[in-house]
């Protein structure tokens, strides 16, 4: 399946992601192709799971607590706190419209 500039677009803005080399096309092109391989499966009267140990139960165990009290040196290692949590960085910057900015298959 070829992929078009407007496709790769609405990819890009789902994801967050730009492909902007030939190389990232590429990894997108091939998880495409396998992803077309799972509807050849047929999955008719095949339940959902819930857990990959459906044939075992799963029992809850007691929480015994072996080590703790280390909150000051584990926030030693943030960059950033504020009171007793980790500063997370920002989240993914949304892109430009398509027409304001260059992608990889534009050129092709």
């Amino acid at each position: 399946q070829k992929l078009s500039v407007e496709m790769l677009d609405h990819l890009e803005r789902l994801a967050l992601v730009d492909f902007r080399d030939s190389e990232g096309v590429e990894r997108l092109q091939k998880a495409i192709q396998f992803a077309d391989q799972l509807h050849e499966v047929n999955t008719d009267g095949v339940e959902p799971m819930d857990s990959v140990l459906e044939d075992r139960c799963l029992y809850l165990r007691e929480d015994d607590v072996t080590e703790g009290n280390c909150a000051k040196e584990l926030l030693e290692n943030a960059r950033e706190t504020v009171e007793e949590y980790f500063v997370a960085p920002p989240g993914n910057i949304p892109l430009e419209k398509l027409e304001g900015r260059k992608t990889y298959l534009q050129g092709s």
